[in-house]
């Protein structure tokens, strides 16, 4: 998986803590995987929820769908970009520090 990077929408600080993220996922066994993959979910809708209200939905995003660890740092991907690209940058340094507390989480 390629953390965005060029025309992306995702400023460089929250870029280096998705792909720090993303980095630390891919190495945790499985079974830390799993065990951590709903409080990482919860963070996930979230950031989804944060979208959909920045995009004019009040009532914030359908449920992002269990789609098992293997998929759902490509979730906190797009979510991510989608936050970027539809908040405010000063929302930016909320983004990283909640994906920098996602990281210390997951150990």
């Amino acid at each position: 998986m390629t953390v965005p990077s060029g025309d992306s929408p995702i400023p460089p600080g929250v870029a280096v803590e998705l792909r720090r993220m993303v980095e630390r996922w891919q190495q945790l066994p499985l079974d830390h995987a799993l065990s951590r993959s709903p409080a990482v979910r919860e963070s996930v809708q979230r950031l989804a929820d944060r979208a959909a209200v920045a995009g004019g939905h009040p009532d914030g995003a359908p449920p992002v769908p269990d789609l098992g660890p293997a998929v759902l740092m490509d979730q906190l991907t797009v979510v991510v970009h989608d936050v970027c690209a539809l908040s405010p940058r000063r929302e930016d340094a909320d983004v990283a520090a909640l994906l920098t507390g996602i990281r210390h989480s997951v150990g």
